[in-house]
């Protein structure tokens, strides 16, 4: 409960709720991109089934990769979701926000940009190849 004496500012709980807002972006634009590569995968299958694609062999990657990164857009929903109850009941309270460099952040980083170097090492095999 807010004490008599502290008044947040609105436009701190503003910022909050479009960092809030920023991460839900972020995770259904990794959904939607994991919907993307999995159907590719299988859309790639069928052009091969129709032979329409001549000597062209499909991964099988793309449909455990897709589902990968779609569970991957959930959990970042959540744990925004979870992320912003937290910093808003200390906004209510009175609590101090400690700031720091945001892990979660990192992590999805680190993680899309280990997926982009390996995609385009796929591509640049691919390529190669023929």
């Amino acid at each position: 409960m807010p004490t008599e004496t502290h008044r947040a500012d609105p436009g701190t709980y503003l910022a909050e709720e479009r960092t809030f807002l920023a991460w839900i972006r972020t995770g259904i634009a990794l959904m939607g991109f994991g919907f993307v590569v999995a159907r590719f995968g299988l859309f790639l299958r069928e052009l091969a089934s129709l032979r329409t694609l001549p000597q062209f062999t499909t991964s099988a990657l793309s449909v455990p990769l897709g589902t990968a990164l779609l569970v991957g857009g959930v959990l970042v929903n959540i744990a925004s979701a979870v992320r912003h109850v937290r910093v808003v009941r200390a906004l209510n309270t009175g609590q101090p926000i400690v700031t720091k460099p945001s892990s979660m952040a990192i992590v999805v980083a680190l993680v899309l940009a280990a997926a982009g170097l390996a995609m385009a090492v796929y591509l640049t095999r691919e390529l190669t190849a023929k």
